[in-house]
C-alpha cells in the first residue's frame, strides 16, 4: 500500500509543527522547508483545521499551531482519516471479470486493516519525541537496488 500525497504531506506537516517554537508556523515556512507548494499545503492545513488537529489564526502574528491533544491520537486513526474511504482495490469500476469468484479483495482489505492496526500501536507523540523509547527499531538500513 502506498500513502497518497495528501496523507504524506499532512503527516510531514504534523511532525514539522510539533516542534516547539515561539512563533506560529506559516504556510510559507512549511512550504519552503518541506519543499511542497503553498497551494497544496493550504488544502491540507484547511482539512486538518476542520479535524481540530491544528489551530490556525489569520492576520499579522497569526499562523499554524499544533493542538496539543493531537499528540495523543494514534497514527492509525490519523492515517485512516487522511486516506479516506478509498478501497485498496476496486472490483466494480471497471467491472472485473473475476469479481464473482475471487478472494483477492478480501485478502487485500484484511492486509490494509492489519496495516492500520499496526499503526494504532503508536501515537503521534511517539514519532515526535525522540526521547520516547520506541518499540520499533531498525537494525540496518535497507540497501537500494538499481534495476
Amino acid at each position: 500500500m502506498q500513502l497518497n500525497k495528501f496523507t504524506d504531506y499532512a503527516l510531514r506537516i504534523l511532525l514539522y509543527i510539533a516542534r516547539p517554537r515561539e512563533n506560529a508556523y506559516t504556510i510559507a515556512d512549511i512550504a519552503q522547508d518541506l519543499h511542497v507548494s503553498q497551494n497544496h499545503l493550504v488544502k491540507i492545513v484547511h482539512f486538518m483545521g476542520k479535524q481540530k488537529w491544528i489551530m490556525t489564526t489569520r492576520g499579522k502574528g497569526g499562523g499554524i499551531r499544533l493542538n496539543a491533544e493531537t499528540l495523543n491520537l494514534n497514527l492509525g486513526q490519523i492515517v485512516r482519516i487522511l486516506q479516506g474511504q478509498n478501497p485498496i482495490v476496486e472490483c466494480h469500476t471497471p467491472p472485473c471479470v473475476f469479481r464473482n469468484n475471487c478472494d483477492l479483495k478480501g485478502i487485500l482489505d484484511q492486509a490494509l486493516e492489519d496495516f492500520y492496526q499496526s499503526l494504532d500501536q503508536y501515537r503521534l507523540s511517539d514519532v515526535v519525541d525522540p526521547n520516547t523509547p520506541s518499540k520499533y527499531t531498525v537494525s540496518s538500513p535497507i540497501p537500494l537496488i538499481n534495476v
